[in-house]
């Protein structure tokens, strides 16, 4: 934010219910609907337009569920290392991984918390990050995530989301197993040349590549 916000940028980083200033919200009906509503409601309250949505990891879903609802009002997306769904796809169809995540989930005692992945050891680390003074700090803002977030599907049916531009980054560091990358289509929906940038480190590049991540997002358009 720092960095954008020095190049003249108004810069939102809102916390999804359930997380964050807002982690006492966590409970079993919170889905991916209710992130959704979370970004819709900021551009409503803050009367924002010719936004740049950036969603990094699951939240590429509800960058593009929000784009769906408020096309006029995006200028951009951009899929940062994130999944990139199709109209009505959760994300078990976009990451497969996940439905295992959904089955530990059900099967567990609360019936609908999935824990944070754990530790890995280098170059894994936790989600890329190995710097154990990042590792700590990051440990510390993790919190379970409702399983609802991972079953609700994406919509993307409002022909007037297509004209938005994408960008996607990935982050090409040591990858876990198991965890793979939809290939993205040459052309973009609005039948533009995919843009595709990449960052040679792990999966949390805000945290490991700041400076880098934020030089590329400022080339935007």
């Amino acid at each position: 934010m720092p960095l954008l916000e020095a190049a003249g940028h108004q810069v939102f980083a809102p916390s999804l219910t359930g997380y964050g200033d807002k982690a006492h919200l966590l409970g079993p009906e919170v889905g991916l609907d209710t992130h959704v509503d979370d970004v819709v409601g900021l551009v409503a309250e803050e009367n924002l337009g010719d936004v740049v949505l950036v969603g990094h990891s699951y939240a590429g879903l509800v960058i593009s569920s929000a784009a769906n609802r408020i096309p006029e009002r995006i200028a951009h997306l951009v899929y940062l290392d994130a999944m990139v769904p199709r109209d009505g796809e959760t994300a078990a169809d976009v990451q497969p991984v996940t439905r295992q995540l959904i089955a530990l989930a059900e099967k567990s005692e609360s019936g609908w918390r999935v824990p944070p992945m754990p530790e890995q050891p280098a170059p894994f680390g936790l989600f890329g990050v190995t710097d154990p003074v990042d590792v700590a700090w990051l440990r510390g803002m993790l919190s379970d995530q409702p399983v609802r977030c991972l079953q609700q599907p994406v919509r993307l049916d409002n022909p007037a989301v297509n004209a938005i531009p994408r960008t996607h980054i990935h982050n090409v560091g040591a990858v876990p197993a198991g965890v793979t990358r939809r290939p993205v289509p040459p052309i973009q929906p609005n039948g533009t040349a995919a843009q595709v940038w990449e960052l040679p480190t792990g999966h949390d590049s805000m945290i490991t590549m700041p400076d880098e991540l934020g030089e590329l997002l400022l080339k935007l358009p």
